[in-house]
């Protein structure tokens, strides 16, 4: 399985249309539905207040390599060709990037049969997304830390955040020295808490992972990111 990671700077007048062209009839979740390559797993915003407005990211599961190379000629020869032109008035810019889950992650297939393929109302929930950049070197060592003890550390009663998945650019389709950490907020009190308050001393200790991650990673970025109430998945 494969995972295209979009990231989309839509023009503010046109948010609510650029949603439409994803959402309703004819649109992109619509056009998938024509085949079993591929599915629209989520849409989401990016939280207003925490980064730049009119921040969109799609998720679209891939059932392989060949499927992917066959929505790559859907976009710039086939059926979705008009449909992405109109999108891209509709937008300033996007980034993608596709994405392979790592060998412990949680998400590693889709049953991409069992998708919705309408839009149905959900509760809206949040995803923390973290994108580390591990040293130089150390892409290999990050991915065992972070599997043998953040991961771990999220499997307790009452987690702030539940691991959904975790991801690496594929081979020449992303930053090789880059690990996505896909999560759900479990708990949105306990994120008020972590927005604003500092990280206590003992969460810094040495056996935690703010401290021992740092012989593997020193940076990463973090994005609140919420569902629309169509999202196929929430």
């Amino acid at each position: 399985m494969l995972l295209l990671h979009e990231t989309h700077s839509v023009t503010g007048r046109e948010e609510e249309q650029f949603e439409a062209a994803y959402r309703d009839t004819g649109g992109y979740m619509d056009h998938l539905a024509s085949d079993s390559d591929a599915r629209l797993l989520w849409y989401l915003d990016h939280v207003h207040g925490t980064g730049p407005a009119y921040t969109v990211t799609t998720i679209t599961a891939v059932r392989d390599g060949s499927a992917w190379e066959r929505l790559h000629h859907r976009m710039t020869a086939g059926d979705l060709r008009k449909w992405a032109a109109s999108v891209d008035r509709l937008r300033h810019d996007s980034v993608s990037k596709l994405l392979v889950p790592l060998p412990w992650s949680e998400l590693r297939q889709v049953d991409l049969a069992a998708v919705p393929v309408e839009p149905v109302d959900r509760e809206l929930v949040l995803f923390m997304e973290d994108t580390a950049v591990p040293h130089e070197g150390m892409v290999d060592e990050y991915i065992d830390k972070a599997g043998g003890q953040y991961a771990p550390s999220l499997r307790r009663p009452n987690p702030l955040l539940e691991m959904v998945g975790a991801f690496r650019p594929a081979f020449g389709a992303g930053r090789r020295r880059e690990i996505v950490l896909w999560q759900r907020v479990a708990d949105n009190q306990a994120l008020l808490g972590l927005l604003t308050t500092a990280v206590p001393a003992r969460y810094k200790a040495p056996g935690t992972w703010m401290h021992d991650a740092l012989e593997v990673r020193d940076q990463w970025v973090s994005r609140l990111l919420r569902t629309s109430a169509w999202s196929p998945l929430a």
